[in-house]
């Protein structure tokens, strides 16, 4: 009877199946997931720091550029009134003036315009504007051409050109040359990018009377007897420090908004505060 009774009790399962290790699998792959997930949390967070880095460095570089520029018209304002009193601005250069000016205010002014344009075209790349290629070294141009050329003068009126003199003189049809042609290739560009967009047609504005400033000091300087040159290159400055003024002043409050942007970020589960 016993023999036969084994023979009849069922086996009971000694080695479990499938079935009952793929919850642990399926649990230790979910748990797996959470952790590497939970490892790479702090590669997705750590740009955040860069992002606010860029744009706070924006900031700094655009209230730098702006107060550079207003300081620099100013000053180039003042000087008008330092130099020989018989000096016609209609009919004199500003160069020519910086050469009489005895302070030295006309040849500061310019060297801190240039430093201005620097610290413009920094913050230009910092906050991610469509400047990269050719207008980024245009208005590099433009910004080294200045410097240059406060610091090497021109010859007063009635003397000979020196070496100086020319050098001057070639930086400074650099300048003239470069910040328009910089202005005109950033123009299409600036249309495309969402957040420059709206001041893109002022720059086209300013890039064409500039271009148009360009053209006029050309024909006065050669074939025109330098006819009113005074008058005609302050115009010509008159555009491409507006210009500038722009950009800066666009880059300004890109950067504030932005500032502002990040600090009212509150939770989902806060938006209801702000509303």
């Amino acid at each position: 009877m016993t023999a036969v009774k084994d023979r009849i009790t069922p086996a009971t399962p000694t080695t479990a199946g499938p079935s009952a290790t793929a919850p642990r699998a399926a649990a230790s792959g979910v748990e797996g997931a959470g952790r590497r997930a939970e490892g790479g949390g702090p590669r997705v967070k750590g740009s955040a720091p860069r992002a606010e880095g860029a744009g706070s460095r924006a900031g700094v570089y655009a209230l730098v550029a702006c107060l550079s520029i207003v300081s620099a018209v100013v000053a180039v304002v003042a000087g008008q009134f330092g130099p020989d009193p018989y000096l016609d601005p209609l009919n004199v250069t500003i160069s020519e003036y910086a050469v009489s000016d005895r302070g030295g205010v006309t040849e500061v002014a310019m060297a801190v315009m240039g430093l201005g344009s620097l610290a413009l075209l920094g913050g230009m790349r910092a906050a991610g504007a469509p400047v990269r290629g050719m207008p980024e070294r245009l208005l590099l141009v433009w910004s080294v051409a200045l410097i240059v050329a406060a610091v090497v003068p021109t010859t007063p009126i009635g003397h000979d050109l020196t070496l100086t003199a020319q050098i001057h003189r070639y930086v400074s049809v650099a300048a003239f040359v470069s910040l328009p042609a910089a202005a005109a290739l950033m123009v299409p560009r600036l249309a495309a990018d969402a957040a420059w967009k709206p001041v893109a047609r002022v720059v086209e504005w300013l890039a064409l009377a500039a271009g148009f400033g360009v053209l006029a000091i050309t024909y006065v300087a050669l074939p025109g007897g330098r006819v009113m040159i005074g008058l005609v290159e302050r115009l010509l400055l008159g555009a491409e420090v507006a210009l500038l003024l722009v950009l800066a002043g666009w880059l300004a409050r890109l950067a504030w908004t932005r500032g502002i942007g990040k600090a009212v970020n509150f939770p989902t589960y806060h938006r209801f505060i702000a509303s």
